[in-house]
Formats: C-alpha cells, structure tokens, sequence
C-alpha cells in the first residue's frame, strides 16, 4: 500500500494550457489534468479503456460520431481504441483512470498531448 496526495506529486505542464499529474501501478494509472479554457487535446486513440471524472469545470469530447459534453460531477467512459479529442469549455479539473496503465505516458511518447495546443485548437474549430 502507498499513501499520497496530489501536493505530493509534481505536476508536469504538457501544453500552454494543460497540466498534469500521475500515478502508476502496475496495471492502471490515475491522472489528474488543470486545464484553462480552450485547451485542446487533439484526436487520437489509445488501447487503454478510460474513465474520465470532470471535478470542475466542463470538457468537449469529440469521437467520429457524436460529441458529449462532460461537466462537473459527470462522468464519462471511452473504450479502448476509440478515436476522441478533448476541448476545455472553461477551466477544468478532470481525473482520468486508465487500464492498462500508460506506457506511453511514462515513456514520455504521448506527443499527441505535448503537441502545440494553439495550432492544435486551430483544428478544431
């Protein structure tokens, strides 16, 4: 067992408007994303299913089908291999579960996520 909290944990800025924490095990992870409005998450997909819980704020799901909106106290599951992005309506705290955990994360290989959120954002709207 380990104990922890977020203020223990550095967060890691990941975009102009996106910062992040995370925690490992051995086959989830947990992060919790600061998102300021209208940062983007451009599209993409991953084999990890994902259960996204917006604490604060509202966030724009966007899959090739349809687009969910997800606001504080809302919950949201996606599916492995599942094509989505995500735009911030406002200032946004959000905590994600994934299972498998993120490899790529902890590689540092999630250049979807680290790509430039401006240019990102122009492709959205």
């Amino acid at each position: 067992m380990h104990k922890t909290s977020w203020k223990e944990i550095a967060a890691e800025r990941v975009g102009e408007l996106i910062s992040r924490q995370a925690v490992n095990g051995e086959n989830a992870t947990v992060g919790r994303f600061l998102f300021g409005r209208g940062a983007v998450i451009p599209r993409h997909f991953h084999a990890n299913e994902q259960y996204s819980l917006v604490l604060s704020g509202s966030l724009r799901f966007v899959f090739d089908d349809r687009e969910v909106v997800v606001s504080a106290g809302e919950m949201l599951f996606i599916p492995g291999h599942v094509p989505h992005s995500v735009v911030a309506v406002e200032d946004t705290e959000d905590v994600d579960f994934f299972a498998p955990r993120r490899e790529d994360w902890i590689r540092k290989e999630d250049s979807h996520l680290r790509q430039n959120q401006t240019a990102a954002k122009a492709v959205q709207t």
